[in-house]
């Protein structure tokens, strides 16, 4: 039974990551405006799951703990795209794309680093 429960508490949570930007990517595309979505909001909460993703990669949790981030971050990235799209340059997003990929390998340079970037993030998620 607990077995069981487990089970469906992993795949419903990865359905419901799975889906849970499509709302605020769809009234987007429907507006065809980034109006009223703040950039660095978007920027902060795809540094978080980045951060949280590698702790988990590089201390090698099981799969099943993390698997919904990726996801997170591939609609994060969408809707990255979609913003600088929608203000008329989307070129604009590359240093941010280049930063987040440079930082998925500078996180983990030094064991400290991925350590204290961890703290900074449940730090700064408890303080908001």
């Amino acid at each position: 039974m607990a077995t069981a429960l487990l089970w469906f508490c992993n795949w419903s949570t990865l359905a419901a990551c799975a889906a849970l930007k499509l709302p605020q990517l769809g009234a987007l595309l429907a507006a065809r405006s980034a109006r009223g979505l703040s950039l660095p909001s978007l920027l902060l909460e795809l540094a978080g799951f980045l951060v949280f993703l590698r702790y988990q990669w590089y201390y090698e949790y099981p799969l099943l703990t993390y698997l919904e981030y990726p996801m997170l971050i591939a609609q994060d990235l969408i809707l990255l795209l979609c913003v600088f799209h929608f203000n008329g340059n989307v070129y604009r997003a590359l240093p941010y794309i280049a930063l987040f990929v440079s930082s998925w390998f500078i996180l983990t340079l030094q064991k400290w680093v991925i350590d204290l970037a961890m703290f900074l993030y449940v730090l700064w998620s408890c303080w908001l």
